[in-house]
């Protein structure tokens, strides 16, 4: 290896892996778990540890947020309780009139939480068509908008918005633009560098990837009284993380690069795979080249397209639901981005006004050989 080669920068995958080592005198590999809530005072009333209550700010979860602003290459994170509990702050952010334009398709829990929290703080709400960036203009010319809230890639099934040019056009109407990126990750996809204000992921998933940890967090760009707003609501708010939980999100962020990527692998062979079965009328994956997204897909993700796909059957509500009941490796269980493969019927879990078909599964793709994988899907579908 070249001289100039070890002289470069060491990569974010490399201080993924390595994220937690301290330079304590017992130089631990491995991060230890800070349970302290308050911390001392010196004699002159100042924090020498830079802390002083865990509420506002914590060894126990500065290391994970360090890691996050890092890997999405932005200016702060702030680690929450919960996905949901991130993207409430951004909602607790806004002030009475401000108007929120949202994506028609959309993680249901959030996009619910939204409408709600919409009328009963007086804030206005528009829906645009998440692929259409000519919906998004009209609706951004007809009234004033504070927040455009993107999700790329759109749960469940798998929309794709442009997240470059999006944020040209609410930046040129006044608005600020956070994007949901847990389907991607940041492994795949920067949306901070394609000109996004706020990245907000549901640690939970893939940043996580162990089913072991409810955790969110939200990434700026820049400081502005926006992020302050933000700042305050989890302070003020108390939604933080525990000490155990932080820890173990940082334990998951160790093999994110190594999980995502294999993951991406496994869903793309069985897109491919399942797009030529004769009891499937159609497969939703960006990866693969008739997904209406795939060419925005190639230019905003790096590395993969992701482990989530949909599939839809032939048969209908009734035959997907029996492929789910006869599937063995995978589980029936809500959440994804872990290490172990899911599947869920989403409409039947989203019920009543859901947009989902009842003819589609949504799958999340594990690390698990893709030989078995296939195999527990054919005789599912096959039975």
């Amino acid at each position: 290896m070249s001289h100039e080669k070890l002289k470069r920068e060491i990569s974010t995958e490399t201080q993924a892996v390595h994220s937690g080592h301290t330079d304590v005198p017992s130089r631990d590999v491995v991060p230890p778990i800070y349970p302290a809530t308050t911390f001392e005072r010196a004699g002159d009333g100042s924090y020498p540890g830079h802390h002083m209550y865990a509420r506002i700010s914590s060894p126990a979860y500065e290391q994970a947020e360090s890691l996050l602003r890092t890997l999405e290459n932005g200016y702060e994170a702030l680690l929450f309780s919960s996905g949901m509990a991130a993207g409430s702050a951004l909602l607790q952010a806004l002030q009475t009139g401000d108007r929120i334009l949202a994506p028609q398709f959309m993680y249901w829990g959030f996009r619910g939480w939204i409408k709600r929290f919409a009328e009963d703080w007086g804030l206005g709400l528009g829906f645009y068509e998440n692929p259409r960036l000519d919906d998004l203009e009209k609706q951004l010319c007809e009234r004033p908008t504070k927040l455009l809230l993107i999700e790329t890639p759109a749960n469940p099934t798998w929309e794709l918005t442009d997240i470059r040019a999006a944020s040209e056009l609410a930046h040129r109407h006044g608005a600020l633009v956070a994007v949901d990126s847990t389907a991607a990750s940041p492994v795949l996809s920067q949306p901070l560098s394609l000109g996004a204000d706020v990245v907000l992921h549901s640690a939970t998933k893939y940043l996580n990837g162990h089913s072991d940890v409810i955790a969110g967090v939200l990434v700026t760009r820049a400081d502005n009284a926006f992020w302050q707003r933000v700042r305050s609501a989890r302070t003020n708010g108390g939604a933080i993380p525990g000490a155990f939980e932080a820890w173990l999100l940082m334990r998951g962020m160790r093999t994110l690069f190594v999980r995502v990527r294999t993951a991406s692998a496994n869903a793309l062979t069985i897109a491919q795979a399942l797009q030529k079965h004769p009891e499937v009328s159609r497969v939703l994956y960006p990866g693969l080249p008739d997904h209406a997204g795939h060419a925005i897909a190639q230019k905003q993700m790096k590395g993969g397209f992701g482990g989530m796909l949909s599939v839809r059957f032939a048969g209908g509500q009734a035959k997907a639901q029996a492929v789910a009941a006869r599937l063995r490796v995978f589980k029936q269980a809500t959440s994804l981005g872990s290490v172990e493969s899911l599947v869920e019927h989403r409409a039947s879990v989203e019920g009543a006004g859901t947009f989902c078909p009842d003819d589609l599964l949504r799958f999340s793709i594990g690390i698990e050989p893709v030989d078995d994988l296939l195999a527990d899907l054919y005789q599912a579908i096959e039975s």
